[in-house]
């Protein structure tokens, strides 16, 4: 069991499902339980999951000075999220290369929650606080329950007046079985769904509730790792384990642009100024590699690190990879030189395993994004 410092509510709830609470974040994380991964997928993709996602980062920014320290520290115009409305966001350092990426919502008028994975985001913004008129506050009473998968807003809908209007990335304060929850329309899934933040004395009430009231509907515990499936049918990246933190380039520094990553359009239009603009402009053009899919022949998952090769060269290496019984397909997300990142590349994997593959376009899995924005 993990020996962490940040405690989840919902700790004897994932160790009766079979948890070893691997640590995560400062907090132990139920990677996997009993039951098998598959099943997780599968129900998020057909009917929904619930996962304790509480070892994320939530930190609540307030005061007059919080919108320019965070309109500072990230790519986003913060000048147009309004109380109500959240954006998806990246952070760089002085040499234009990513640390962070973020959710942030805006709660009121001054007022900001700043949701971080694994990245330095939080110490950057700690640190940037400093003299300024901005309170920072670490919530780790606030936990955070995802709820995904397209059956979550028919369950939803039976407990929370108007969720089917509430759009993607909006939220709304709410209650759910008598008690005071944020629900957001986010996650990590590319699935319609949720995220339930929830005081910690509340969170085991809302999640027996959610398992017991939601059977009808096939909702069933997921565990984290189920993430890692979905992710790679979703093109959603995860520090740093897609990074050159894990997979370093010889004499360089770790850090990878956001053209590299595919993770410019987290730039507003017309956003010049933010720490790391000018370097992150001046770097187009200069990728090192893509990140890209890559489709295996035969019906077993490779491994992070197998290496990927074209005409007797390396040109990439695997980051994470799944194999779907509901597609009959085996996905990854690779990081390729930027002349192998081409749809039908013929390519050959080694390592774990050594097959045929093809170099394939991102996301997978509904690639116009027409499930996690549905309207109704």
């Amino acid at each position: 069991m993990a020996n962490s410092w940040r405690i989840s509510a919902l700790r004897d709830r994932h160790l009766a499902l079979g948890s070893q609470l691997e640590d995560w974040n400062g907090m132990g994380t139920a990677w996997t339980y009993h039951s098998d991964l598959a099943d997780h997928h599968e129900a998020i993709r057909t009917h929904a999951g619930l996962m304790d996602v509480s070892g994320l980062k939530k930190v609540h920014y307030v005061g007059p000075h919080a919108e320019s320290l965070l309109d500072q520290a990230t790519t986003r115009d913060l000048g147009k999220l309004y109380p109500g409305k959240s954006v998806y966001a990246c952070m760089l350092d002085d040499d234009g290369r990513f640390i962070d990426d973020c959710i942030i919502y805006r709660t009121g008028p001054n007022a900001f929650m700043v949701v971080h994975g694994a990245g330095s985001g939080h110490e950057v913004l700690v640190r940037s606080a400093q003299g300024r008129q901005v309170a920072v506050l670490f919530d780790d009473d606030l936990h955070d329950l995802s709820l995904q998968g397209p059956k979550a807003v028919d369950f939803l809908a039976e407990h929370v007046p108007g969720i089917r209007d509430l759009p993607y990335f909006h939220h709304l304060q709410t209650r759910l079985f008598e008690r005071p929850v944020m629900i957001s329309r986010t996650g990590y899934t590319g699935e319609r769904g949720y995220e339930i933040f929830c005081k910690a004395a509340d969170a085991p009430i809302i999640w027996d509730g959610i398992l017991e009231q939601g059977k009808a509907h096939g909702i069933i515990p997921c565990a984290f790792t189920a993430l890692d499936w979905l992710r790679v049918e979703s093109y959603l990246l995860f520090f740093p384990y897609d990074n050159s933190q894990m997979y370093p380039f010889a004499g360089e520094k770790a850090g990878d642009t956001l053209w590299e990553l595919g993770l410019d359009f987290t730039v507003s239009p017309g956003k010049l100024e933010f720490r790391g603009a000018g370097e992150h402009r001046r770097l187009e053009g200069r990728e090192r590699f893509k990140i890209f899919g890559v489709l295996l022949d035969g019906n077993t998952a490779a491994e992070a690190g197998d290496t990927l090769w074209y005409q007797g060269r390396q040109v990439g290496v695997i980051t994470c990879a799944m194999y779907s019984r509901l597609t009959g397909k085996s996905m990854a997300i690779a990081r390729l030189d930027p002349c192998a990142a081409e749809q039908g590349l013929p390519l050959t994997v080694r390592g774990s395993l050594q097959v045929e593959a093809i170099a394939h376009t991102l996301p997978f899995d509904d690639p116009q994004k027409h499930k996690r924005t549905a309207k109704g």
